[in-house]
């Protein structure tokens, strides 16, 4: 099973750069795996609802129409790190070739976008800067693989 994680922005930031490519090195026994950034659209006249359409109509223009998505939302389904793997495993043995996870702009995620996910994933209930939420998911990404090699990654 492929992965590819669709997010808005740039990491401008070296360390959370560094940090993601270390995780996403690590992953390449297990899986492979692309992130693909795209612009965020820039709000005018404080009109969000159509930023957010608009990156919706990006992000779904990358997405196949038999990948598993899940959405990082605020208002989705925390998991345990052991959970998190059992739902990565569930998707790989259910034939699924390819699992697209999307990290949205800083103001959320489009509708559209929330509608055609299969899941709908929370980090936390605290606020995180959206560079954070992709290092955080990479290394979750990466944790899920050693748990469910039984390696000794997890504690």
């Amino acid at each position: 099973m492929k992965i590819k994680i669709i997010a808005l922005g740039k990491i401008k930031e070296k360390f959370l750069k560094d940090g993601i490519d270390e995780f996403l090195k690590r992953l390449t026994p297990y899986t492979a795996i692309e992130i693909v950034e795209l612009s965020p659209v820039e709000i005018k006249d404080n009109q969000i609802e159509k930023a957010l359409l608009e990156e919706g109509e990006k992000i779904l223009a990358n997405i196949k129409s038999d990948s598993y998505v899940i959405t990082m939302e605020i208002l989705g389904k925390q998991l345990s790190s052991e959970d998190f793997a059992s739902k990565i495993n569930e998707i790989t043995i259910s034939g699924i070739s390819e699992l697209v996870f999307v990290i949205g702009s800083s103001c959320g995620i489009a509708p559209t976008v929330s509608a055609r996910a299969n899941f709908k994933l929370s980090i936390s209930k605290m606020t995180f800067l959206h560079q954070f939420a992709r290092l955080l998911l990479v290394e979750q990404i990466y944790r899920a693989f050693k748990i469910l090699k039984n390696e000794t990654y997890h504690k």
